[in-house]
């Protein structure tokens, strides 16, 4: 699932659209737009003001209705410029006053939804989300943390707690916070909870740079793929060894998400 720095890095690629005015759409899969296709056209002559992202949500503002595009597993927005046909899986064509905005989504998990600007602090997901993960103050992030007994990975996954991260980022954050998945939040020291609240910054700024990781479906708004995959230390390497002890690293099934982490550098107390 694209996570944090795959969405803003799709929102970034997205910036030349800004500006200009939406000639028309085309509608191929209708379930994936909420709560219809006709919602989606009534958009059509008006000017894409701004967009914004919220956590895994991007936001595009269209002045008196905002289009909100989830991505689900496998989706993605890609921007044409030029000539050339749409990608696989396109399911949804954007066409500005210049450039065309594909929606493709090989599983069809991802959701397109119109609403008006006035109900959108009401919206249903939009309202659940908390702070976003990237930016989040410390003093924020750690009232958060120490007020929960959950799990850290279970903790960290949920969108309501903090907006944007998922697995891979997780699983690469606590590694380098050096703790361990299953470890109660309330239990973290106030060092601990800085280091792990760096570990986070640190890791969604990198992947920012690197333009996200593609491990299996992601592309970026150009069509292209991300990088930080290959600088993924503990994601996707189970078995292998960790890249500070040489202890392999191990792997099971936390909050109903497999997850991956050195039983050494992150032992749990």
């Amino acid at each position: 699932m694209p996570e944090l720095p795959e969405v803003e890095t799709i929102r970034r690629d997205l910036a030349p659209l800004i500006g200009q005015r939406l000639k028309g759409v085309i509608v191929r899969l209708s379930k994936l737009v909420r709560p219809g296709p006709g919602a989606l056209k009534s958009l059509v002559g008006q000017d894409l003001q701004e967009i914004s992202r919220r956590g895994k949500l991007l936001l595009l503002d269209f002045g008196e209705r905002v289009l909100l595009v989830h991505l689900g597993l496998t989706g993605a927005l890609v921007l044409q410029r030029g000539q050339g046909g749409p990608p696989p899986h396109t399911h949804l064509t954007l066409q500005f006053t210049r450039d065309r905005l594909f929606y493709a989504d090989l599983r069809q998990f991802g959701w397109l939804e119109v609403v008006p600007r006035e109900d959108l602090p009401r919206h249903r997901f939009y309202a659940s989300l908390g702070p976003d993960a990237l930016g989040v103050s410390y003093q924020e992030f750690s009232h958060r943390l120490r007020a929960s007994g959950r799990r850290l990975k279970a903790l960290l996954l949920d969108q309501k707690v903090l907006a944007g991260l998922g697995n891979i980022y997780v699983d690469e954050s606590l590694f380098r916070a050096g703790l361990h998945p299953e470890r109660p939040a309330n239990t973290l020291s106030p060092e601990e909870l800085k280091r792990l609240h760096e570990a986070i910054q640190e890791v969604l700024q990198r992947a920012l740079e690197l333009r996200g990781s593609s491990v299996r479906n992601y592309v970026d708004g150009r069509g292209e793929a991300g990088a930080f995959q290959e600088e993924h230390l503990v994601y996707g390497r189970r078995g292998n060894p960790c890249p500070r002890c040489g202890t392999p690293l191990a792997y099971k099934v936390v909050a109903g998400r497999g997850t991956t982490f050195c039983p050494r550098c992150q032992h749990l107390p």
